[in-house]
């Protein structure tokens, strides 16, 4: 969820500092150091301006210089509420959880009507202290009740909700925030990960879910994330159909005859070759080419880049097409003898197992 901020009244405030506040809210945080640092120069005393560097600094991911910029403000007046809010969201960002809500909690202690602070507090409940889930709701509701057109307070509420299982509540809180913004770049990425990571759900169908999302945010990182890992999932899996194969192959073929029992005169008639071939082409077609068909676009048009681009995909699906060839190898030439045929099965089968156990996070 985006950080939020709050502004103190206009009055008073030098042209200064309220250029340099622009520049912020304009992603120019550079620029706004500059000016902040020139208002600073010349009144120290300005704690609007002082604030404000601290969000530049904040902005530009220098956390701890942030964080250190509101110390001076708090020493002249230890009621400034805003500056809470700026130590809690550095802490936060460096996974200081608890700290963060110390901070926020003591935002919340000076101005209790502030939305922003009741729903900084909300998440930061969920996520320093998950054992309070609803102090967290009654603090996520009392944000909404203060600030219910804020964004902000929307993605609180649906985060809340959805966590601590209140399924008419995410469900009312999923539809008002997409219904104000579509494409919200919290709520669509978060709710496709926690569709696509619920138990049991395979990896086409978490697929399908990142790619609808990424239609509606296209930009989001962790969504692209998750489609590629998704396809990455489904291209591991290609390989238990190739082995699929090999096993029927090696079956028709009687390539390990069992003891005490008469094996298969070779060579094999043709019709039971071709029989094989058959089944292998129902396992390539139903388990794979099939699945792949009814994708959504969006998916489909991710497998090939990330071949492309992941040379653990590749190895994946070269693993697969090796031991498909050893299959198709194994049912088409009209061995004579078991040995040969035993080399070719083992060639297909190591390959394969020998990274499946270690290669499923390679991609995330």
């Amino acid at each position: 969820m985006t950080e939020q901020h709050t502004r103190p009244p206009r009055q008073g405030r030098d042209p200064l500092a309220e250029q340099g506040m622009a520049l912020v809210d304009a992603g120019r945080a550079a620029r706004a150091l500059e000016v902040l640092g020139r208002r600073l120069a010349d009144d120290p005393e300005d704690l609007f301006a002082r604030v404000w560097f601290a969000r530049a600094h904040f902005q530009l991911r220098d956390y701890q210089q942030a964080y250190d910029a509101t110390a001076e403000v708090l020493v002249r007046d230890p009621e400034y509420y805003d500056a809470y809010f700026v130590r809690s969201f550095c802490l936060r960002r460096v996974g200081r959880y608890a700290d963060a809500l110390d901070m926020m909690e003591r935002a919340v202690r000076i101005n209790p009507d502030n939305w922003l602070a009741r729903a900084g507090r909300a998440e930061l409940l969920m996520l320093a202290d998950p054992q309070r889930p609803d102090e967290a709701w009654e603090e996520a509701r009392a944000a909404a009740r203060l600030g219910p057109e804020e964004r902000w307070v929307g993605e609180v509420l649906l985060y809340v909700a959805t966590e601590t299982g209140r399924e008419e509540a995410a469900a009312e809180a999923r539809k008002t925030l997409l219904g104000m913004d579509p494409s919200n770049t919290f709520a669509v990425p978060y709710l496709a990960r926690r569709e696509a990571d619920k138990p049991g759900t395979s990896a086409a169908r978490a697929a399908d879910t990142f790619a609808a999302a990424l239609a509606a945010v296209p930009g989001s990182a962790d969504l692209r994330s998750g489609l590629d890992a998704a396809v990455y999932r489904m291209l591991r899996g290609t390989r238990w159909l190739a082995l699929a194969c090999l096993a029927i192959a090696a079956a028709a073929l009687d390539v390990f005859p069992t003891d005490g029992e008469q094996p298969k005169a070779l060579p094999l008639p043709i019709g039971i070759r071709l029989w094989a071939l058959v089944l292998m082409g129902a396992v390539w077609g139903f388990g794979a080419w099939r699945r792949y068909r009814r994708m959504r676009l969006g998916a489909r048009l991710s497998v090939r880049p990330l071949i492309a681009r992941e040379p653990w995909a590749r190895v994946v699906l070269a693993q697969a097409g090796w031991a498909t060839l050893a299959a198709v190898l194994l049912a088409v030439v009209p061995w004579s003898e078991r040995g040969v045929p035993q080399v070719v099965f083992w060639t297909g089968l190591v390959p394969a197992l020998v990274t499946v156990l270690h290669d499923r996070k390679k991609i995330e």
